[in-house]
């Protein structure tokens, strides 16, 4: 099935929306010459801030106009067995018979972190399929520790319940479900209520703030994660969780302040975060960096690579990129992003060979995430668009499907 382009999209939901160019550029505040080049596929991408203001005018959520994301095609069908399963874990039927853990071994808290651990690995790698299927079985494992034992043994299954739950939630935001994902959030925030872990519930905020900025909610979005951070801010004590938690929320509310627009906000919370990071060197690790939040040196500048490309700035994007040093637990896919914002950065400055080179380079190391990414399909679309053709381009381009 063929790829549709950004502005077929663009035209088609305009046309629903019952709007005409000029009625839609005023309403997001751009000029109609954006809008009447994307849908006369002459633009093959936008900026993530003229996305968000896109999807505003419209009156949409930003995943309607970006397209599918990963995994799931818009086919009008019901949802498949396996997804059904995992909303039928996150939300149990009503009058439910109490939950049974899937073995006896499952009661065992320290195997339930182990397979929560193990489903944030599938998670990055981009096996959601696999993780679609085992994530019944965790979150039913999860529910059962939390119910069951000692009060301090219930507090502990909660907090396995509440990160559960989380994962469960950002799997179905991949999935293009930010309603179920919400839903799980919500109960995931509830579950670290009745915790042993107090940072758990800040941290799953940072999760809420991405959903609202996948539904294009981007105050909410900011206001909750600079909420968090402060609420982590008067937690006592100082470890690498609670400097990782607090960093994961101010990188998520730069974030949300430059799809608004204001990069000089983001910037600025940028390098306030990337200051912490030296906090970490002289605290002790966590023991497992999976189950906590993705903040590090090297995660700050990916990201702060990603807010360049994103606002038009692609040189100084590959000066940040320069030198990057990816720290050990620095998950497959923020390594994807950084690639394809590189990727990004060489096709705006007019070098496609420096683009392939890019996203060559992510194909060997994560081709199920190139698979997955509108972006590389953009980039790819733009090159081809360029009149040159680099060595390397058709390979790519035959890979994702979009080969002229």
């Amino acid at each position: 099935m063929a790829v549709e382009h950004l502005g077929e999209r663009l035209a088609r939901l305009r046309r629903i929306a019952g709007l005409t160019q000029e009625a839609l550029a005023e309403r997001a505040g751009i000029s109609v010459d954006v809008v009447r080049k994307l849908e006369q596929q002459r633009k093959h991408s936008a900026r993530l801030p003229t996305l968000h203001a896109l999807a505003h005018g419209l009156g949409v959520e930003l995943t309607s106009l970006l397209g599918d994301p990963p995994g799931v095609p818009s086919t009008g069908e019901a949802d498949p067995p396996r997804l059904v399963a995992v909303r039928r874990a996150v939300m149990p039927p009503l009058f439910a018979p109490p939950p049974e853990p899937n073995a006896v071994e499952a009661l065992s808290l320290p195997l339930l972190r182990r397979e929560i651990a193990a489903g944030w690995t599938l998670y990055h790698d981009a096996e959601f399929g696999r993780l679609m299927d085992a994530l019944p079985g965790i979150v039913a494992d999860a529910r059962f520790a939390s119910s069951v034992g000692r009060a301090e043994d219930r507090a502990s299954g909660q907090t396995a319940l509440g990160k559960a739950l989380q994962l469960a939630g950002h799997l179905a935001i991949r999935l293009g479900k930010t309603d179920l994902a919400l839903s799980a959030l919500e109960r995931a925030i509830g579950a670290a209520g009745d915790s042993d872990d107090p940072l758990l519930a800040p941290m799953i905020s940072n999760s809420v703030a991405w959903n609202y900025q996948r539904q294009n909610r981007l105050d909410d979005a900011e206001h909750l994660a600079v909420r968090a951070a402060d609420a982590v801010e008067k937690v006592p004590g100082s470890s690498v969780e609670q400097v990782r938690v607090w960093g994961g929320l101010v990188m998520s509310a730069a974030t949300s302040a430059a799809r608004r627009g204001d990069y000089d906000t983001a910037n600025r919370m940028m390098l306030e975060a990337e200051h912490a990071t030296r906090r970490l060197a002289v605290l002790p690790s966590p023991a497992d960096a999976r189950m906590v939040s993705v903040f590090s040196p090297s995660s700050v500048r990916i990201e702060r690579v990603r807010l360049a490309v994103q606002h038009a700035r692609p040189a100084e994007a590959l000066t940040l990129a320069k030198g990057i040093r990816l720290d050990a637990d620095t998950p497959r896919s923020w390594h994807t992003w950084l690639l394809l914002d590189v990727a990004r950065a060489h096709a705006d400055l007019g070098n496609p060979e420096g683009a392939v080179a890019a996203l060559e380079r992510l194909h060997s190391i994560a081709p199920a995430w190139i698979r997955h990414h509108t972006l590389a399909v953009t980039i790819v679309k733009d090159l081809q668009a360029g009149g040159r053709t680099p060595h390397g381009l058709r390979r790519i381009a035959e890979f994702l499907g979009v080969s002229n």
